[in-house]
């Protein structure tokens, strides 16, 4: 995907236009002349379609521009991807349908509201808006229903509220999912329960001794707990991310138009296509493998350093070989990224699906006993799964 400039300059003379990009059907867009002489440079992508219309001082007012149909043959070009920028929801900024359905509102997330009715209602509330929701809203505008439930959040109780004015990330997943924390919490609960309670069946008499290796096991558990809800996550995208030049600004561009998870709902103003699906899948297995092999490496490590530290002092012949390195942080890495990674892709649609189901939608304890159960079952069957693929391996 190449992005590229256009400079449009009017003259009272003539007309022309600068540094005009390649386009395969090699369009030139006609720019009438005027009494006036001005510059315009935009900023345009072959994946979004852009309507302008140039109003004259003086000049009769000009007739409503028609709207395009979504299978009409564009100028230049639609791939059904969506550009960075805007308010849009979603986990990698989404696509766009090409027939303006972002501008005209969404029912669950409400229309878009401009610079001055944000500031009107934030003002009439007593508080600020972060630097980035404020700079958003100047430039694209935000959605009524993420400011409704900022405002709401931010007013929680500590330490939520600092967060929500100081962590975008967690701010803009809540905003999107109110149920983030909820699903992140219990998956850390869910988790640590049944690690602590196959640690002390392992362990047995040994468990209190042992303690520095179950608590170094349960401390790398919480980041992945972490990495996994968090990862897959919806979130609203605020403002226009800024994307580097070259090759590393179009992997970029790439990435940020995947959705969050492969099953994330569509949306007015976010569509996805099957092949940015499907390319999600692999994207969030690496991102998922590269959180397991670093974790690996930190929490194997810890606990390599405390067996041979304890050993060093007692040696016994009860003990186990201390297991290698590189090869535990590996088997981390590729379970997270191939196991972990269907598994959780397939909580998260189904997780999607119950929550906008009209039962749950009127009985909101149906979604959350939904997660509890399907989280519950899945951190069973993921511990049972990886004891058998570390025996396979050789690691354990």
């Amino acid at each position: 995907m190449t992005l590229s400039s256009l400079t449009f300059t009017i003259s009272n003379t003539t007309t022309a236009i600068q540094n005009t990009p390649q386009f395969n059907n090699n369009n030139v867009v006609p720019v009438p002349s005027l009494n006036t002489f001005c510059s315009i440079t935009l900023n345009n992508s072959f994946n979004k379609t852009h309507l302008f219309r140039i109003h004259c001082i003086n000049q009769d007012p000009l007739s409503p521009l028609e709207p395009l149909k979504s299978d009409q043959n564009l100028p230049f070009g639609n791939d059904g991807g969506d550009d960075d920028g805007g308010d849009n929801f979603g986990g990698g900024g989404g696509g766009n349908d090409g027939n303006g359905g972002e501008e005209e509102g969404d029912e669950e997330f409400g229309p878009l509201l401009n610079f001055e009715a944000v500031m009107n209602e934030v003002e009439a509330r007593g508080v600020k808006l972060p630097s980035d929701m404020e700079e958003a809203a100047r430039i694209t505008g935000i959605r009524e229903m993420f400011l409704l439930r900022y405002l709401e959040l931010q007013g929680s109780a500590w330490p939520l509220s600092f967060l929500m004015k100081n962590c975008a990330m967690l701010r803009n997943r809540m905003l999107a999912d109110p149920s983030f924390l909820f699903k992140v919490g219990i998956e850390i609960v869910i988790d640590s329960c049944c690690a602590t309670f196959a640690e002390v069946q392992k362990r047995g008499k040994d468990f209190w001794a042992e303690f520095e290796l179950y608590a170094a096991d349960l401390l790398v558990g919480v980041v992945v707990d972490i990495a996994l809800v968090g990862l897959l996550a919806p979130y609203a995208r605020i403002g226009t991310p800024s994307l580097s030049k070259g090759l590393l600004g179009r992997i970029q561009h790439a990435c940020a138009a995947l959705p969050s998870s492969v099953f994330e709902a569509q949306r007015p103003g976010c569509k996805f296509t099957a092949m940015q699906r499907v390319a999600t899948f692999f994207y969030k297995g690496a991102l998922y493998g590269s959180v397991g092999f670093g974790c690996g490496i930190i929490g194997q490590g810890i606990a390599n350093m405390i067996m041979n530290a304890k050993r060093s002092i007692s040696k016994s012949e009860d003990d186990i070989p201390i297991p290698p390195l590189v090869q535990s942080a590996a088997l981390w890495g590729f379970f997270l990224a191939v196991s972990s990674n269907a598994r959780y892709q397939i909580i998260n649609g189904l997780e999607s699906l119950v929550e906008a189901s009209p039962v749950a939608k009127k009985i909101p304890l149906v979604a959350m006993a939904f997660t509890v159960g399907v989280r519950f079952g899945n951190n069973i069957y993921g511990g049972m799964q990886f004891v058998d693929w570390a025996k396979l391996s050789g690691v354990q």
